[in-house]
C-alpha cells in the first residue's frame, strides 16, 4: 500500500502502455487542473499530482528516445551519403586518369 504523499514506485526502465493510452498534447498539460484536498485541508491532492507527473516523464522519456533515435539514424545516413560521394569521385578520378 502506498502511503499518503508517496510516490508509486516504478520499476526502472519499464514503461508498460495500454492500447488506448494516447500521449499527452501540450494544451492537455496546460489546461490540466487537479481537485482539492479534502475538508480542511489545502493544496492538491497528491496522488493526482504525481500520477500526472509520472504521465508527463514517460511523455517525455518517450520523445527523448525518439530524438535520440532520429539522431543516431541522422548520422548513420549521413556516413553513408559520405561513402557514396567519395566513392562516385574515385569512379569518376579513374575514369577521367587516362594513365
Amino acid at each position: 500500500m502506498i502511503a499518503r504523499n508517496e510516490r508509486p514506485a516504478r520499476e526502472v526502465g519499464a514503461t508498460y502502455r495500454s492500447s488506448t493510452y494516447t500521449s499527452l498534447l501540450p494544451w492537455q498539460v496546460r489546461e490540466r487542473r487537479f481537485a482539492p484536498t479534502g475538508l480542511g485541508r489545502r493544496g492538491l491532492n497528491p496522488d493526482d499530482v504525481y500520477a500526472f507527473l509520472d504521465r508527463v516523464a514517460v511523455d517525455m522519456a518517450a520523445v527523448y528516445a525518439a530524438l535520440a533515435e532520429s539522431r543516431l539514424e541522422t548520422v548513420r545516413i549521413k556516413n553513408a551519403l559520405r561513402r557514396w560521394q567519395t566513392d562516385q569521385a574515385r569512379a569518376r578520378n579513374e575514369r577521367d586518369d587516362p594513365r
